[in-house]
């Protein structure tokens, strides 16, 4: 299958994943049921997913496996937009070319929302069978609660306010978006691995360090997408961090340079899994679409 082809089946399925593990929409209290699925389902690239069902491929995963796994990823990611939309936080209105949850709801219900998906998330790495080893399960709720919380996207979110207004350098830009961006990228790949056979520790070191590298691609790519790309292609405010003061590769090191940061990160994240051959290839071309995306 080639990777379009690959990357729509991957898409269509965690949709249909989605649909079914989300309370259904008639089950009380409906309201927030219904803000919980209008606020995930429906669109999104689904990158998180994706990424999680090509670490899998490579160790082997059972697909059912990896589309409760790329779900509670994906689930993280959905309440985060959430709960960035708000008016204490970014105060958008506008996500994925439809309104925001409080926009369309209010705002005490989107706060429900982001907190009734988090907690979903988890309820779905709990609550099936992912791993042949009890341990290894508890240590992929371990990974995602990780990637979630203060050392991870929650911190990484409270830099990023701090940060609004004031000048930030490259090494401390860095470290923001490993905790914002970064963490939760790096756990759909590591969970998707972990939904399959053990590999050596040498592989999940290249694996663990592609992630990395990739984690930061997705933002820098997102942040020159933000400088160039228009509202109605992005589906979201462009130009949002810029006139609220907040700093980007973009505006911390120009928009050149940031085109070949996100070079290098590619080249960096394909150098990392060469050793995987025709294992890692719906990785290596994730990576590709990623820097290549034009929303």
């Amino acid at each position: 299958m080639d990777f379009q082809n690959w990357m729509t089946a991957v898409q269509q399925r965690t949709e249909r994943a989605l649909e079914s593990l989300l309370p259904a929409a008639d089950i009380a209290p409906q309201r927030l049921h219904q803000a919980m699925r209008y606020a995930t389902l429906g669109g999104g690239k689904r990158i998180r997913p994706l990424l999680c069902h090509a670490a899998g491929e490579l160790a082997g995963a059972d697909p059912a496996r990896l589309d409760i796994a790329g779900c509670a990823v994906e689930l993280i990611h959905a309440y985060s937009l959430v709960h960035d939309d708000l008016p204490c936080m970014d105060d958008d209105v506008l996500r994925r070319g439809k309104p925001t949850c409080h926009v369309e709801y209010d705002e005490a219900t989107a706060m429900l929302v982001g907190d009734a998906l988090q907690a979903q998330a988890f309820l779905l790495l709990s609550d099936h069978d992912l791993a042949d080893d009890p341990r290894r399960q508890i240590g992929m709720l371990h990974l995602l609660a990780q990637a979630a919380g203060s050392r991870g996207m929650a911190g990484g979110q409270m830099i990023d306010i701090e940060g609004t207004g004031k000048s930030l350098t490259r090494a401390e830009l860095e470290i923001m978006h490993v905790h914002k961006t970064g963490a939760l990228i790096r756990a759909a790949i590591l969970l998707g691995a972990q939904c399959g056979a053990p590999i050596p520790e040498d592989e999940m070191t290249r694996l663990d360090h592609f992630a990395k590298r990739v984690g930061l691609l997705f933002q820098v790519v997102d942040d020159i997408l933000d400088a160039e790309a228009s509202t109605a292609t992005l589906g979201k405010t462009a130009g949002k961090d810029a006139a609220q003061g907040k700093v980007t590769y973009v505006s911390a090191v120009g928009l050149a340079e940031a085109r070949d940061m996100a070079d290098s990160l590619r080249a960096e994240a394909r150098e990392a899994i060469e050793a995987f051959g025709e294992r890692g290839r719906r990785l290596h071309e994730l990576a590709h679409y990623i820097v290549t995306r034009k929303f």
